[in-house]
């Protein structure tokens, strides 16, 4: 096995290829306008978590709106982000209009069949690069802002599998670094196409399944995992490993991850040769509150329900308004920073890597063992805790607890 070069910090060589990559920075007239910042570095808050991060109470500080005079960019700022907020619900109002429309009945029925038969997001997805690339999706990762590091070359003669962590409420970070080419991920790692997964009862909906996939999403399902793979050298996928049950613990100051029993990702790993990149989001935790639902509420007993009959679940959050700083449905603005890092390679590693970055083999088997599984697991969960003890300190100052695997 050959051994990798000793680490540097990729912070005091920005110059190299392994450096600390940061997209988009604030824009400068965000100086102009007259901010609250929270514990947690946050613009300013409706509600503020109590000191164990266990839930929102609600504060004692009036109601703040937005100045008139706010800078353009903020404005397109939070134009990118509400747009993707309302997207579901446009695409199926406008769908519904046409409904409305008997002139174009033989048309959509003619869709409706189409989309039946057409299985894009289970066999690689069909991503439209100009998509990717609009104007509206750089305003909406300037919005927190949402930042790359990259720590490690990845050779595009290989798959990949990222695993996102953590899930947040709604995985922005996720959003704005592999459906998007805000950061310039292509170009920030050549050769590697991304594709983020999501649930496959987001391609039954008009329109927006065509949305998503035009972005390069595709299902969440095995199936779709082992096709995307095959696709060739540099293929990847992205998964928030989490899922909806790690949502249920997003709260500001906190990383608690749901990730002991998801071994099914590894195991798609191991079963296809692709290499584990685990990635983490500082910050995506830190853009909504969430109503406290520990175990045993009848809260947390409800939202559980939910999501065993519908695959998803139903967080109590909110963040702040178009107008206001204080209740919404638009997350806060805070900083996330992903951090990605090349953890586990079926082929020996033979290049430089930084501090974060800890090259693991894994032997590839068609039918990997539980104690297998279990073994590489182990070694994934440490290059977490890696990660978040490398960068805790730059990117969760404001932490109320450390990194904790929760179920």
């Amino acid at each position: 096995m050959g051994q990798a070069e000793a680490p540097t910090n990729p912070i005091e060589h920005e110059d190299s290829s392994n450096s600390h990559v940061d997209r988009p920075q604030k824009q400068e007239a965000d100086a102009d306008i007259p901010t609250i910042i929270d514990e947690h570095g946050r613009e300013i808050v409706g509600r503020v978590p109590d000191d164990q991060g266990k839930g929102a109470k609600l504060p004692d500080q009036a109601w703040r709106f937005a100045p008139l005079s706010v800078p353009r960019q903020r404005r397109l700022q939070t134009l990118g982000v509400l747009l993707w907020g309302v997207g579901l619900p446009v695409c199926v109002s406008l769908f519904f209009l046409l409904i409305s429309l008997p002139p174009l009945w033989p048309l959509l029925t003619v869709y409706l069949i189409w989309m039946w038969f057409d299985d894009a997001h289970e066999s690689g997805g069909r991503k439209v690069k100009w998509v990717r690339r609009l104007p509206i999706f750089k305003y909406f990762a300037e919005y927190f802002p949402v930042s790359l590091i990259k720590t490690a070359d990845l050779p595009p003669d290989r798959p990949y599998i990222f695993g996102y962590h953590p899930h947040g409420i709604i995985g922005m970070g996720a959003v704005a670094t592999f459906a998007t080419e805000a950061l310039e991920f292509s170009d920030t790692f050549p050769g590697i196409e991304p594709r983020l997964l999501t649930l496959a009862s987001n391609f039954k909906i008009p329109i927006y399944r065509d949305l998503l996939l035009a972005m390069g999403l595709c299902s969440v399902s095995r199936r779709s995992c082992e096709r995307a793979l095959r696709k060739g050298k540099g293929s990847s996928i992205t998964i928030v490993v989490g899922g909806a049950a790690e949502s249920l613990n997003a709260r500001p100051g906190t990383a608690d991850l749901v990730l002991k029993r998801r071994l099914g990702f590894i195991k798609i790993a191991m079963k296809s040769g692709a290499d584990l990149v685990p990635v983490f989001a500082f910050g995506e935790n830190d853009i909504y509150e969430q109503l406290a639902n520990e175990k045993g509420t009848k809260v947390y007993t409800l939202q559980k329900r939910f999501q065993a009959i519908f695959g998803f679940t139903l967080p109590l959050f909110h963040g702040r308004g178009v107008f206001n700083y204080n209740f919404g449905f638009l997350p806060f603005r805070h900083p996330i920073v992903s951090v990605v890092t090349l953890a586990f390679s079926p082929v020996p590693p033979t290049y430089t890597i930084n501090p974060v970055g800890r090259p693991i083999h894994v032997t590839q088997s068609s039918n990997p063992t539980k104690e297998q599984l279990d073994a590489v697991q182990k070694e994934y969960i440490a290059e977490l805790n890696h990660i978040w003890d490398t960068w805790k300190d730059s990117y969760a100052a404001h932490r109320r607890r450390e990194l904790t695997i929760v179920d």
